[in-house]
């Protein structure tokens, strides 16, 4: 069985739709591909069973049959890390990760192993992604993000820690590259990164659609009270406002699509929205949704003129900078109900990554 790790330099580094698509991208060229988050950080329950989110997510995307326990041998609820650390726990975990992995040699042709952050995230339980890819004897493919010094940095530093632990790094993926413009990044990338000895497998460019979230995503993590739903939660944020200014002004700075947050007593502000909103196209310009902070609602007139126009609408306590830091610090997952991001996803990776120079690389540690 071949099979291949898949780290980042980072988190929110677009590992997860990396392996969507690869998984995908295995799949074209006809191989049997199973899936594994050997130490998952990010717990959910599926049928009664704890197991990584990305593992449940690769379960229903690509309907793999393994038991979660496989696929998500390890994971680390809130609490473990002090509780490992004073001795609290005693199961051997990396025997229960080589268990997980032995089993697919027979079934699979080849395994995406997934890892969690970068190569030293789980070294205070002993479970780096260097230290787990060297005990499972995988080669290392390393996700970083776009630019070109920062990514290069990124990926030189992580694969020493990886090299440290006698890993080889196969290649590098950068992922939201702006190749619209700067078409020559991908040339200049792989001359930056291959001064390190380090192969560039693809690189990726940036769609909004993957690195924004959706107003159910702002919705969640806001925690806000819904004033007015919207006519659809799964639409993506074209872009993000701030109403903090004289209305003139501030429909100047909206754009397509966008998230505007604003004081809930700023009734002047929240009207001019809703009236280009309704006089517009919100695809091509105007808001998606309001966030209205302060824990000001809105006179009555305010909220009706909402509702009709049928524009999404939340009321959170916070102030504005609060929000705006946590609307900027949202992380945006991928979800098994995302049908358009997936198929987005599968397209993208498939037309701007080297499949095969993936596959021969997992062939060089066949198991």
């Amino acid at each position: 069985m071949r099979h291949v790790y898949l780290a980042a330099t980072g988190q929110n580094r677009g590992k997860t739709t990396v392996s969507l698509g690869v998984l995908d991208g295995f799949r074209r060229r006809g191989l049997s591909t199973g899936f594994m988050k050997p130490v998952g950080q990010r717990t959910v329950i599926e049928d009664g069973v704890p197991a990584d989110e990305d593992a449940i997510l690769m379960r229903h995307v690509f309907g793999l049959p393994e038991p979660l326990t496989q696929m998500s041998p390890v994971h680390i609820p809130r609490g473990f890390t002090q509780t490992y650390i004073e001795g609290g726990f005693v199961e051997d975990l990396p025997a229960r990760i080589r268990t997980a992995h032995a089993a697919f040699s027979a079934e699979r042709d080849i395994l995406l192993i997934e890892g969690t952050g970068h190569a030293g995230v789980g070294a205070v339980i002993d479970l780096s992604n260097a230290a787990v890819a060297a005990m499972l004897g995988a080669p290392a493919v390393i996700v970083s993000e776009g630019g070109v010094g920062r990514p290069i940095d990124e990926i030189v530093l992580n694969a020493a820690l990886f090299e440290r632990q006698g890993v080889h790094v196969a290649g590098a993926i950068v992922n939201k590259v702006d190749l619209d413009a700067k078409p020559g990044l991908a040339r200049t990338l792989e001359r930056g990164l291959a001064r390190h000895g380090i192969p560039l497998l693809g690189v990726l460019p940036y769609r909004p659609l993957l690195s924004n979230p959706t107003l159910a995503m702002v919705l969640e993590g806001v925690h806000g009270e819904t004033i007015n739903p919207g006519p659809d939660l799964d639409q993506v944020i074209g872009g993000v406002a701030i109403g903090a200014m004289e209305p003139e002004h501030m429909l100047q700075r909206i754009g397509p699509r966008s998230l505007v947050i604003v004081p809930g007593d700023r009734a002047d502000v929240i009207q001019a929205i809703v009236g280009a909103h309704v006089d517009g196209d919100a695809d091509e310009t105007g808001a998606l949704g309001l966030v209205l902070t302060g824990g000001y609602r809105p006179d009555r007139t305010v909220v009706d003129a909402i509702r009709r126009a049928n524009l999404f609408a939340t009321l959170v306590p916070e102030d504005t900078y609060v929000v705006a830091s946590e609307v900027h610090d949202l992380l945006v997952k991928t979800h098994a109900s995302d049908a358009g991001k997936i198929t987005e996803i599968k397209a993208l990776v498939w037309q701007h990554l080297f499949i095969d120079r993936v596959l021969a690389v997992a062939a060089e540690a066949d198991v």
